[in-house]
């Protein structure tokens, strides 16, 4: 199985990277997120990688397949594996969970059994995430609810009604300062979504 690959990314689309080492290019499926990780550069009008650059892998193997999974910090791997340890979950599921936030703010959701926070994602229906709270709740931890996913959906909503797009208010609220209150995070917000 591969663990890690490191190389040069030769393409790079919204869903996958090629990453070519060893004159061999790999086809690796990342999130969203990783996507807008990667650092750019603008070289002849194209955009390519300036840098070499590593991901962890997780391979996944079926009788018509053999897909690769990658993640720039390993911590986003192990919680990727253990998303996909629960019944119903494929990979593309687990791909796209891990894309709507942050690896805290999907733990404290799944810790505080925050089904309809995990409902918002886009094809997660309440039976699959009442399945994710149950069975990985206890290696979460449990945990109280102090409010601050409330907060964060407040936040997203008041982002989509001044006409950003739940993808848009997603990714800058990645970026935000997770303990300030609602005013605070919708201004972070905006000033990031005002700089793309």
């Amino acid at each position: 199985m591969i663990g890690s690959i490191k190389g040069k990314i030769i393409l790079k689309t919204d869903k996958f990277v090629i990453v070519e080492t060893n004159n061999i290019g790999y086809k690796i499926a990342v999130s969203p997120d990783t996507l807008s990780r990667l650092t750019l550069r603008q070289n002849s009008g194209q955009e390519k990688i300036n840098e070499i650059v590593s991901f962890w892998i997780h391979t996944h193997v079926r009788e018509d397949a053999f897909d690769l999974y990658g993640f720039l910090e390993h911590k986003e791997l192990e919680f990727f594996e253990m998303l996909l340890g629960v019944s119903g979950i494929g990979p593309k599921s687990a791909l796209v969970i891990l894309s709507i936030a942050s690896i805290e703010t999907l733990r404290k959701a799944i810790g505080t059994g925050d089904t309809s926070y995990l409902t918002k994602i886009s094809g997660i229906g309440r039976k699959t995430a009442e399945k994710i709270v149950i069975e990985l709740r206890d290696k979460m931890g449990r945990e109280e609810s102090d409010g601050s996913l409330e907060n964060e959906m407040d936040t997203l909503e008041a982002l989509k009604s001044l006409g950003y797009s739940q993808n848009q208010a997603r990714e800058a609220l990645k970026k935000v300062t997770q303990k300030a209150d609602i005013n605070i995070k919708i201004r972070e917000a905006l000033k990031i979504l005002g700089n793309k």
